[in-house]
């Protein structure tokens, strides 16, 4: 290899080596087309759960707190995207901790105005100061901006025309009036 060859291959590898070092040490996340989506909510419709049975109340059942099991004895949901009535068959089965939380863990069956059966599972959480928690216990209506109340929901069906549901994930932001608990629900996008 002559000398003047070696130097023009000497300064190409000089140019190639920092581009080769640097793709190796980048990632893709490092790309800001890579960046994630971000999230946009739909409306879906208003939920009016209504709770006018008695609540049980097993008492401590674990150091996570006390478990009560509160009946969802019907209500309606309407909105763009759903609408239909609550049927007599779910419940909550709450646990609330020894500082107030209650984890909110319900399970009820959906029936669409054409039809269509809809098992929906809520998962999530309200607390708030114990002053709150306690008017909110006695079946006052307090201001929902005064305690916190969001739930998690996941949708199951065989229905052909809300197949979609199956694999959707969505929020409900939520607040007690007395026997009845109603929440918007939003589509995540």
């Amino acid at each position: 290899m002559s000398k003047r060859s070696l130097i023009i291959l000497t300064a190409l590898i000089a140019l190639v080596i920092p581009d080769l070092t640097y793709s190796l040490t980048r990632t893709v996340s490092d790309s800001p087309v890579n960046e994630p989506p971000k999230p946009h909510l739909q409306y879906m419709a208003r939920f009016s759960v209504d709770l006018i049975a008695p609540i049980w109340e097993l008492g401590k059942t674990s150091d996570l707190g006390k478990r009560r099991i509160i009946p969802i004895t019907g209500g309606k949901f309407e909105g763009p995207l759903l609408s239909g009535e609550i049927m007599n068959n779910g419940a909550d089965w709450q646990i609330v901790t020894e500082d107030g939380v209650a984890i909110i863990d319900t399970r009820y069956l959906l029936k669409t105005n054409d039809g269509a059966l809809i098992m929906l599972q809520t998962k999530g959480f309200r607390y708030g100061s114990p002053e709150v928690l306690a008017k909110i216990a006695k079946g006052e209506i307090v201001d929902p901006n005064e305690y916190f109340f969001r739930l998690y929901m996941q949708f199951e069906t065989s229905a052909p025309q809300y197949k979609w549901l199956n694999s959707a994930m969505a929020i409900g932001i939520a607040m007690r009036l007395g026997n009845a608990v109603v929440y918007d629900a939003y589509l995540i996008k």
